[in-house]
C-alpha cells in the first residue's frame, strides 16, 4: 500500500486508536477481551508506555488505519530485553501492508530501545497475523491449550518469537 506514514503515537490519535481496538475486539480475531474500551481506558493505557514501550500509528492520506505498540513482557528485571508486541489494523486496511510496515517500524524501534526479542500472542486461527509474522521472520514458539474463553467457548492460544540483531551483545 503506497503512501502509508508511519510515525510515533501522541495523545491526539487515541481516539482513533481506541476506535481500531475495539474493532479487533469485536470481531473476535486478536484478543481475548470482549468488552470494548473507552477513551479514558486508551487514555491510562497511553500514559503507561512511555517512551521505551512505543506506539506508532499507520495512516494513510491523513487517516489513521493502524497502530502498533511495544508492551512490558513482564515486570521482572531479567526480562528488560524482552517486549510483548501489539499491532490492529482497521477492518478495511487489514490485509494490504499496513501491519507489515507497522511491524517493521516496530522492530527498528524495539532494537534502538534495546530490546533484543519481541513475542507475541496469537490465535491459531488467526491465519493473515500468522502470516503477516512468519512473513517476517517470527517462528512458532508453542500453543497454550484452552488459554482462555471467548463467546463461551474455550480458546487455543500460539506464543511466537523473533530474536532482533543488534549491534550490541549481552
Amino acid at each position: 500500500m503506497q503512501g502509508i506514514v508511519i510515525r510515533k503515537a501522541t495523545v491526539q490519535d487515541l481516539n482513533d486508536i481506541l476506535d481500531i481496538y475495539n474493532q479487533g475486539i469485536e470481531d473476535r480475531i486478536a484478543t481475548l477481551e470482549t468488552e470494548t474500551k473507552t477513551l479514558q481506558y486508551m487514555r491510562e493505557w497511553f500514559e503507561n508506555h512511555g517512551e521505551r514501550y512505543v506506539v506508532l500509528v499507520a495512516e494513510l492520506d491523513g487517516t489513521v488505519v493502524g497502530w502498533a505498540s511495544l508492551n512490558r513482557y513482564s515486570s521482572r528485571s531479567a526480562y528488560d530485553g524482552v517486549a510483548d508486541l501489539s499491532i490492529y489494523i482497521e477492518r478495511a486496511s487489514r490485509g494490504r501492508g499496513v501491519g507489515q510496515r507497522l511491524l517493521q517500524e516496530l522492530e527498528a524501534e524495539a532494537i534502538h530501545y534495546e530490546f533484543y526479542k519481541i513475542v507475541l500472542f496469537t490465535f491459531p486461527f488467526n491465519g493473515q497475523g500468522q502470516g503477516l509474522y512468519r512473513k517476517s521472520g517470527y517462528r512458532e514458539v508453542g500453543v497454550f491449550y484452552k488459554q482462555g474463553i471467548l463467546e463461551g467457548e474455550f480458546v487455543d492460544v500460539m506464543a511466537m518469537e523473533k530474536l532482533l540483531k543488534s549491534n550490541k551483545s549481552i
